[in-house]
């Protein structure tokens, strides 16, 4: 079959992810699930209308890059400081518990032991995704549930880089240790330079041509991109750079309103890094990692919300609000399909490793996503009184 035109295949993943989302909806599903269904009819191993799925996914990594700016753009460092309790040891403790189920689970099933740790790792984040889109935005912006969710989900974002970051270093070959001790070091160099630039650069711009919104919006494309390339040069990778670009600029006036600008581009991007991810599944492998997949993401869906509950509860927490976190928290996250990607690429894990993990990702986003439609107010809730903007 020959090469499709880029222009037909954005064609169909947008025009295939339109038809597929309402679907989606109608089934009270987050629509993330159905970019990737749609990934896995329309890629390679579906009908082959998409057979260049490595092209889509480098311009798909694009949302991934502006997915990381945008967390950085929320994390306060005031907001982190206040995290440093009860979301702090609740995090910590629990990422322990779910790291060793996963572990036990993968070396159970006979992966060996630095691929079982990887499993345990990608086990370990719950999704910002699920936690953020099903939370109506009154809860998320002023109810007490909202703001431990969150604080719970930047904290597991944080341990996620760092995996990115140690997969990264390890991806380089050669003397290991060295490439992840530079890795450390080039850290705060980039956050340095990073720091001095806005301070003295950007931020006085920013003042200056506030008033006009289209360059605003391109001065903060710029900044993530200039960052996160800054970020390559010192031998780290685009998406830790643009996470220090987020970071460095979030105490600006302005970053909600850049924030918001740039939701569309990243959701745009991220349209296309899900429909990549379907595309790029081998189907040939589903028999040899179906079991382990339904285990691991059982095990997430059933044990993550007790666990959450117990500590919420221990750390003085309503035992409702607690029960709440836990459920809303209760799956892995789109985190651990990029590690699994990220892994992959730095032959840390073999590909039906990979691909475990990716199922076992999906598997729970399904079922959760019923879950929290089913007894919680969400924007698509299927009673009406539970259902909340």
């Amino acid at each position: 079959m020959p090469e499709t035109s880029i222009e037909f295949s954005i064609f169909l993943i947008f025009t295939g992810a339109a038809v597929l989302a309402t679907l989606a909806l109608f089934a009270r599903q987050a629509m993330i699930v159905a970019y990737i269904v749609l990934g896995i009819l329309m890629g390679p191993w579906g009908i082959g209308l998409v057979n260049d799925a490595e092209l889509i996914k480098d311009i798909s990594n694009i949302g991934i890059i502006f997915l990381l700016y945008l967390l950085g753009l929320d994390l306060l460092p005031q907001q982190l400081w206040r995290m440093l309790g009860e979301a702090l040891w609740a995090t910590l403790l629990s990422s322990i518990v779910f790291a060793l189920i996963g572990f036990t689970i993968g070396y159970i099933f006979g992966y060996p032991v630095l691929e079982a740790m990887l499993i345990g790792a990608a086990l370990m984040f719950s999704s910002t995704i699920l936690g953020v889109k099903l939370l109506p935005t009154t809860t998320l912006h002023h109810k007490h549930t909202g703001q431990i969710i969150i604080s719970v989900l930047l904290l597991q974002d944080l341990i996620a880089i760092l995996v990115l970051l140690l997969l990264q270093g390890y991806g380089k070959g050669g003397n290991i240790v060295m490439d992840i001790v530079w890795q450390l070091g080039a850290l705060p160099l980039v956050i340095f330079i990073a720091w001095i630039l806005e301070k003295y650069v950007i931020l006085p711009l920013i003042v200056r041509y506030d008033q006009i919104h289209e360059y605003i919006f391109l001065l903060a494309i710029a900044w993530c991109l200039g960052i996160a390339e800054l970020a390559v040069l010192l031998g780290l990778s685009h998406e830790i750079g643009a996470f220090i670009a987020g970071v460095v600029l979030a105490s600006s006036p302005i970053a909600f309103f850049i924030a918001e600008k740039l939701k569309p581009l990243r959701d745009f991007f991220l349209i296309i890094f899900f429909f990549s991810l379907g595309a790029s599944f081998k189907m040939d492998i589903l028999a040899e990692i179906i079991v382990p997949a339904s285990l691991i993401a059982a095990a997430a869906i059933l044990i993550k919300p007790a666990v959450f509950k117990f500590l919420f509860v221990k750390a003085g927490e309503k035992k409702m609000i607690s029960q709440e976190v836990g459920y809303r928290l209760g799956q892995i996250s789109e985190f651990s399909f990029l590690i699994a990607v990220l892994a992959l690429e730095s032959h840390f894990i073999r590909e039906n490793t990979s691909y475990l993990i990716q199922l076992a990702t999906l598997i729970t986003f399904v079922v959760s996503s019923y879950i929290i439609v089913l007894q919680f107010p969400t924007p698509i809730a299927v009673r009406d009184k539970l259902r909340r903007d």
